[in-house]
């Protein structure tokens, strides 16, 4: 499975932007699929992440309320709509997948990331 982030840049507190994973080489609708980031100097984390149909997110504490994860399985693509971040939302973001199947923390896919800055 390959996975192409896009769509980070500069963006002002309180503004909004989304991120965009595209993948490829096997059948999204077979994928849990979520988001990590990771800022300088901190560990890395992950942001939320969406089953296979859709039907069920999970968004880490800090981001619950601001951040919406969904995906379009007839473009094999997943989303991060943004609204209102906040300068700590500035990090390396990742997309990652799995079989749906595979519980756990374990993800076995990753994109390369791309950068969300977010100025104050």
């Amino acid at each position: 499975v390959q996975l192409q982030a896009s769509g980070g840049g500069l963006v002002q507190a309180g503004g909004s932007l989304r991120l965009s994973c595209a993948a490829s080489g096997r059948t999204f609708g077979s994928l849990a699929v979520g988001w990590f980031r990771q800022a300088p100097g901190k560990e890395r984390e992950l942001v939320a992440h969406i089953t296979w149909n859709g039907g069920s997110t999970s968004y880490a504490d800090a981001v619950k309320g601001r951040f919406t994860v969904s995906r379009d399985n007839a473009k094999s693509t997943m989303y991060l709509q943004m609204n209102s971040p906040k300068p700590e939302d500035t990090a390396l973001y990742y997309c990652v997948a799995r079989p749906y199947f595979r519980g756990g923390g374990a993800w076995d896919y990753w994109g390369q990331g791309t950068l969300v800055t977010v100025s104050s």
